[in-house]
């Protein structure tokens, strides 16, 4: 078994969720990416978030939501990503850079539009009524 190792930004707003589509992919993803060699959770966190969205996390503000496991989308059979989730605040304007196409606040009735660890997020978090 393969794994991909990925860190997650979880911002809510009004029972909806922020999420971000890349060039040329048509699954939208939680914002957030793969550590990179050395780093700790938050450092990815910082670093993804500034790389794809423009904005600055506040690492001191970021809460543990969970973490999360599923087949890999778009990898072959066996290639599982395991995603470690957080809440943060930031500062900035959200923005699109990088290889992020679209950001978009999504509801639980677009479930169907993300990744398969992003639908059992979205199930946590419906479960817990923080996504409508």
């Amino acid at each position: 078994m393969t794994v991909i190792d990925k860190i997650a930004w979880i911002r809510l707003a009004h029972g909806a969720i922020l999420s971000s589509r890349s060039r040329g992919k048509d699954v939208h993803y939680l914002p957030g990416g793969k550590r990179e060699a050395g780093e700790s959770d938050l450092d990815t966190l910082v670093r993804e978030i500034r790389e794809e969205l423009s904005v600055t996390i506040d690492p001191d503000s970021a809460a543990f939501v969970g973490a999360f496991e599923a087949q890999a989308h778009g990898h072959p059979d066996g290639t599982v990503v395991r995603m470690r989730c957080y809440t943060a605040d930031y500062r900035g304007v959200l923005r699109p850079a990088h290889e992020i196409e679209e950001i978009t606040w999504l509801a639980y009735a677009d479930r169907h539009r993300v990744s398969p660890v992003d639908q059992i997020i979205f199930d946590h978090l419906h479960r817990a009524d923080q996504l409508r």
